[in-house]
């Protein structure tokens, strides 16, 4: 077959691409998971990649198979937009965060100078604004989009390192004591991801001791600051949180923050799954309190509300903070002499990176379609959901709430078999109970049409639970919540 000229073939694949993006908007599986071991699957995707290395087809065949092999793919995917996929901190994508993905794709363009990205640049100054108006009460002070809340929460430790010590960008860290990161014991593992990457090394994080709800103890932390200084460390970053990932618990911030300015220690809060509670002025005087008295914040737009992933917020109340940190004014990308005001290039040399998607256009667009209205309604739909399904659990013989109430919008219980119902609650037991969940959860996925995730709480003793999270997006009802307890008490009887 005669070769297409380039101008037939582009027109051949933007005709296969518009026919592949119909087929993907339109799929939409019936159930969650169609669960399958790794290694057949590698085989099977690693089959697909050899065929098309070996073809000798002409070019025009093979667009017109991406069709068939776009809907494999899919069909091997977990579909987290189904209103039962509640196994992580997030959820199905919203469809105009989808539309504002596509958007970014399109244009496919680096958010590091205005002269590329003149639209990405400006919304996200005007997203940054906005946020550090709803979590400060201020849109003074500086802020980013990064790949991630641990790389949000790592750009917090790392104002704190200069704002104390601004010589080390130049100098390191040769001759500075011991600097030292306080996290709960039930906070993300980031934080001592990030003390690695940093050198600040791992035994200089202290995991602060939580109550029984997974919040911080707050003269736990105090004594800690008090020994880090005897030892002759140096106190850093407190690295509060606003919804566990596990129970969902909001660290006192009023009282966190009053050691933190007594003690000139930075305060970090990991809000990334919590944070979306700002946008519910009820949910934020019930769990927020103080979260204006913090020096940063790191939040995800793609865990509760359903923005696309990525979406992940840096803030701080210190302006040009980041550029002071991070900036090294590479002059072929951010030229002194620009043709327009250079201030609008800051986004890029701020960052840690070079290439950086414009995640931000996407929480902007989602904004502008859904109001803070919409939001609001999300969330508090989602808590709705999770007080109802906590109250539902908490009547039951055969279930057992591990706290009296839900928190953030997390739910964390045992379903109880007939054969451990009415036994002593020995050690052994608690075990057995352990290994029911982690049965429940394998039968589940098998079964494909829910997921949701369990885990164990190792330092305060306690074994698999059933994690339920529940994002805002897709919204829930309390008919979907039915169905959730139905299923997993079906799944579990006979365990």
């Amino acid at each position: 077959m005669e070769s297409l000229t380039n101008g037939a073939a582009m027109k051949l694949q933007d005709e296969t691409v518009k026919s592949l993006l119909h087929k993907i908007v339109d799929y939409s599986p019936s159930g969650v998971v169609d669960f399958i071991q790794p290694v057949p699957l590698e085989k099977e995707l690693t089959e697909k990649l050899e065929k098309a290395i070996q073809s000798s087809s002409p070019q025009e065949e093979a667009n017109r198979d991406m069709e068939e092999t776009a809907e494999y793919v899919m069909s091997r995917c977990v579909n987290t937009s189904h209103p039962y996929f509640l196994n992580q901190l997030y959820g199905g994508v919203h469809p105009m965060g989808l539309a504002a993905a596509y958007i970014v794709e399109k244009m496919n363009t680096n958010a590091h100078t205005y002269e590329v990205a003149p639209v990405f640049v400006l919304t996200e100054r005007i997203i940054l604004k906005k946020l550090r108006l709803l979590f400060f009460g201020n849109e003074e002070g500086d802020g980013i989009c990064s790949p991630g809340g641990s790389m949000a929460n790592m750009y917090g430790y790392t104002l704190a390192r200069h704002r104390y010590f601004p010589d080390a960008k130049q100098k390191g860290l040769f001759n500075v004591p011991p600097l030292v990161l306080y996290t709960s014991q039930d906070s993300h593992y980031s934080a001592s991801k990030a003390a690695n990457w940093m050198g600040l090394g791992l035994e200089n994080v202290v995991k602060i001791k939580t109550n029984r709800f997974g919040a911080m103890i707050s003269t736990e932390l105090e004594a800690a600051i008090k020994q880090t200084r005897a030892e002759g460390k140096i106190p850093l970053v407190v690295n509060a949180t606003a919804g566990t990932t596990v129970l969902g618990a909001f660290d006192d911030l009023e009282s966190i923050s009053d050691i933190c300015k007594r003690e000139n220690v930075w305060l970090h809060c990991d809000a990334a799954w919590g944070g979306s509670f700002i946008f519910s002025e009820r949910l934020r005087i019930e769990n927020m309190k103080g979260i204006e008295k913090c020096d940063s914040i790191a939040w995800n737009a793609h865990k509760m509300l359903g923005a696309p992933l990525q979406c992940s917020i840096f803030i701080t109340k210190e302006p040009d903070s980041l550029s002071k940190c991070n900036s090294l004014s590479a002059s072929y990308l951010f030229q002194p002499d620009k043709y327009y005001p250079i201030e609008y290039d800051r986004s890029g040399d701020k960052s840690f990176q070079c290439g950086r998607k414009p995640d931000a256009f996407k929480l902007w667009f989602m904004w502008v379609a859904l109001g803070t209205k919409g939001f609001q309604q999300l969330v508090e739909k989602a808590e709705d959901c999770a007080r109802y399904i906590s109250e539902k659990i908490s009547g039951r013989d055969d279930c057992i709430l591990y706290l009296d109430k839900h928190q953030c919008t997390n739910v964390f219980f045992w379903y109880v078999p007939p054969r451990l119902q009415g036994l002593d609650k020995t050690e052994a037991w608690w075990t057995e109970l352990g290994e029911v969940t982690r049965k429940i959860k394998e039968k589940m996925v098998q079964e494909g049409d829910m997921m949701i995730g369990y885990s164990p709480l190792p330092h305060k003793n306690i074994p698999n639970a059933i994690r339920l999270v529940i994002p805002a997006y897709p919204p829930k009802s309390h008919t979907d919540m039915d169905f959730v307890l139905e299923k997993i008490f079906s799944l579990g009887k006979d365990f």
